[in-house]
């Protein structure tokens, strides 16, 4: 849990536009915006290493500091990040205050994935829910959900509502519609059921065909007789 805050200093900035944020960038500092918590949107940019390693140790809620001034709380609203190099671009921040749940999203990490029977017996495993929408005290929002899934089967379907929310914190997601994860058979003895199943059904489609002949041929004899 986010029990403790970390603080992050920033500059304000008054210049806006793609030019002024490359360049602020190409300076070793990323630029952002913080807004929400009843005050105006301040644009502000940070030094990029210094940002990166708030981001990392806060959790959820950082004390900002513009200009040196006294400390705000806020969390991160989204960090677009560079396609090709993955660094940090732009951050928008959300005053909050400590007192007062928000909304968040949280990664959804699964843990045990080697120690489950069905991967062990060659089952495909794929996540298909990698976040989580949450409400909780700022500080009370983890870095992440953990979840075992150490004793998953071939055919097995997790849903949200296996996973224990950590104490106060609320999901906010559909519980028994949201699928968490899914344990297939392995591609090839997929693929074998499925050539098996189609052959199945042309030999069934043969069959009706020759049946249908066959009822068929006594009507065109009785016809010839006449």
């Amino acid at each position: 849990m986010a029990q403790t805050t970390t603080k992050l200093d920033v500059k304000s900035r008054d210049a806006a536009g793609s030019r002024a944020a490359r360049r602020l960038r190409r300076s070793g500092r990323v630029p952002g915006v913080v807004y929400g918590g009843g005050g105006e949107s301040l644009g502000f940019d940070a030094d990029a290493r210094e940002l990166r390693l708030a981001l990392a140790a806060s959790g959820a809620v950082l004390d900002l500091s513009v200009d040196g001034g006294n400390a705000t709380p806020v969390v991160l609203k989204e960090a677009q990040r560079h396609p090709v190099r993955g660094e940090t671009v732009h951050v928008d921040l959300l005053r909050v205050r400590l007192d007062e749940a928000i909304h968040a999203l949280v990664p959804l990490e699964l843990t045990g994935i080697e120690e489950a029977p069905g991967v062990k017996e060659g089952g495909v495993l794929e996540q298909i829910t990698r976040e989580l929408n949450v409400e909780a005290l700022p500080t009370d929002i983890p870095e992440s959900i953990v979840h075992d899934i150490g004793e998953m089967q071939i055919g097995e379907t997790i849903l949200l509502s296996t996973i224990v929310a950590p104490r106060g914190l609320t999901l906010l997601d559909e519980v028994e519609e949201t699928v968490i994860a899914t344990l297939s058979p392995p591609k090839l003895q997929a693929e074998v059921a499925e050539e098996i199943e189609a052959e199945t059904e042309l030999v069934g489609e043969g069959e009706e065909a020759e049946e249908a002949g066959a009822e068929e041929a006594p009507a065109e004899d009785a016809a010839e007789e006449e």
